[in-house]
């Protein structure tokens, strides 16, 4: 058996890299001799793991390994010494930015291999960012030990259907061993239904006329005891993740249930916020900020909360999800303001049309607004956000993949890379890579 390693004529590489170089010599190399090491003066090190497993998985194809931002120089070791392939001259890629993908685990719950799987799918893609939205209204599926109860109550099922420690770690660790950042939300104040399951007196009771109706709103913003549980809860979740960020939601805050609460009437009445009650959604989020800033963490927030003006740290990251007013007008808000800033509104993978879809997805460009050169550094990159209402283990890899690739190519390639007909035909090329991969998976599992 022999590998062949070359660039062919007709690149199919998918991202497409910032530039690369192609030549018609091909290297025939022993299977049984090859293997790719740290080149002399890497930057990485002599013994970067992050490298060392690349390398060494089996699965990878050799250009999946370049993806790895600290990646210095390819060369291959025989009985013969040591010889250069190629430098990073030939495949230059961009660094610092935010490629993400949102996934929700929590309104169907995902098992742990399919998040792992895809994991490893979106290190072939490039992605360097997995936005875990771990808990919703629907379930409550992280299992906190400081507050075990909230999956006992919260979970689908409190066994089957929670993310243990020793889970939550699995994803940090195979995250990190292929260059993906692993950046949890725990969204407040609405989106809590689950969190009130397991703890009493956390959610706003609603009222039908003079009387409790039974139901519950959002988070109670005005008792000292919500603050006392953020302050132990954000403690356990800055040391279970390991990322300088947290995102902390922040959107979609239905305020109907505080308004028909007597107890926050008389709050907002002393507070001299009238009946303006995103003044009382800024007022939890203003406390609950300082809380996560004590812990030493940045956060990320929707962008709803800058929109309600609530005073945010300079480092602080805008996410920016709405279509409706246009998106590149908020863009451009955001960073007048001089915040950075991440698009996902465009790349919302749950919207399902008829067609080629991917096409719109491809041409969307997240520094299309009007703002100065400096505004449009502020834009960190994107994320395409997989909601979990429709999908669950079996359709999630066909609605998110290969739709999910053109975000990367997006936001990985040069700007000027807008070709659909060649983009075509690379990602039906990285398509087949995938759903090879697919296979070899199915087969070792």
């Amino acid at each position: 058996l022999h590998l062949l390693f070359r660039l062919s004529d007709e690149v199919s590489l998918w991202p497409l890299p910032q530039q690369f170089q192609t030549s018609p010599v091909a290297f025939k190399l022993s299977a049984s001799r090859f293997k790719i090491v740290h080149a002399p003066g890497s930057t990485a090190g002599p013994s970067c793991s992050l490298l060392q497993n690349a390398f060494r998985r089996p699965s990878s194809r050799v250009f999946v390994v370049l993806g790895l931002e600290t990646f210095s120089q390819l060369v291959y070791e025989d009985d013969y010494g040591v010889n250069n392939i190629n430098k990073t001259s030939i495949l230059d890629y961009p660094r610092f930015s935010h490629r993400g993908i949102l996934l929700d685990t929590s309104r169907h719950y995902l098992p742990l291999k399919v998040i792992l799987a895809n994991l490893e799918v979106m290190a072939m893609n490039k992605f360097n960012v997995f936005h875990w939205h771990i808990v919703d209204d629907s379930s409550f599926p992280f299992l906190s030990r400081t507050f075990p109860n909230l999956s006992q109550q919260g979970a689908y099922h409190p066994y089957t259907h929670v993310y243990t420690p020793v889970d939550v770690k699995s994803v940090i660790e195979f995250a990190r061993m292929r260059g993906i950042r692993v950046i949890a939300e725990f969204d407040t104040p609405g989106h809590t239904q689950s969190w009130g399951k397991g703890q009493t007196d956390l959610l706003t009771p609603c009222y039908s006329g003079s009387s409790p109706s039974g139901t519950f709103g959002p988070v109670n913003p005005i008792l000292n005891s919500t603050y006392d549980f953020m302050t132990s809860f954000f403690k356990e979740i800055s040391s279970v993740f390991a990322d300088a960020y947290i995102h902390l939601g922040g959107d979609e805050v239905d305020f109907s249930c505080w308004k028909s609460n007597p107890d926050i009437q008389k709050f907002m009445e002393q507070q001299g916020f009238g009946q303006d009650y995103s003044k009382l959604e800024s007022y939890y989020i203003q406390r609950l900020l300082d809380i996560v800033s004590s812990t030493k963490k940045g956060y990320m927030v929707w962008q709803e909360v800058f929109d309600n003006e609530v005073k945010l740290k300079g480092d602080t990251q805008i996410h920016v999800w709405k279509m409706n007013p246009q998106y590149q007008d908020e863009m451009a808000r955001v960073t007048a303001a001089g915040f950075h800033t991440l698009l996902s509104s465009p790349w919302y993978l749950n919207r399902i049309s008829y067609g080629q879809d991917w096409q719109d997805i491809y041409r969307v460009d997240p520094q299309s607004f009007n703002g100065t050169p400096e505004q449009k550094k502020l834009v960190i990159g994107g994320e395409a956000c997989l909601w979990g209402e429709y999908v669950d283990a079996t359709n999630l890899t066909p609605r998110l993949w290969p739709r999910a690739s053109a975000v990367a190519e997006r936001l990985w390639s040069d700007e000027n890379v807008k070709d659909i007909g060649s983009a075509y035909s690379r990602l039906e090329k990285h398509r087949c890579h995938m759903v090879r991969y697919a296979r070899n998976l199915r087969a070792i599992d």
